[in-house]
């Protein structure tokens, strides 16, 4: 077999970036960071269940500043990967294919997990 070069796959820095290749890369990295949050959650499950002390250091964790800062990322990180992840859903059903349509439904993800997570933390301050 004769050995012809073949032609390479262009990388990240041919492409100028748009927001639905940003999207994409961001859904697949949130969906990472949701398994790291799910540990900590089983973690704190763990802690819970052998006694006070340890679910008072868990706490007291929780509610330091890097605690309430992961929260609140983690918040965030939930609603965006659920808001694309509806997005994607109606995509399954060949919806929203159009080039137009693809940018306003992924500008449309991005604004609704902004809105999800200061409507979460405004209840959450709120509520005490």
């Amino acid at each position: 077999m004769a050995n012809r070069s073949r032609p390479l796959s262009p990388h990240l820095q041919v492409y100028r970036w748009q927001i639905q290749m940003a999207t994409s890369i961001l859904h697949r990295a949130t969906g990472i960071i949701l398994s790291v949050g799910a540990l900590i959650i089983a973690g704190g499950l763990l802690a819970l269940m052998m006694g006070p002390e340890s679910w008072t250091c868990f706490t007291d964790h929780a509610g330091a500043w890097y605690g309430k800062a992961f929260l609140f990322a983690w918040t965030w990180v939930f609603a965006y990967h659920l808001c694309n992840g509806i997005r994607h859903i109606v995509q399954d059903f060949a919806v929203g294919y159009a080039k137009p349509t693809f940018i306003r439904s992924s500008w449309m993800s991005v604004i609704a997990s902004l809105v999800l997570t200061a409507l979460v933390w405004a209840a959450v301050c709120l509520g005490g």
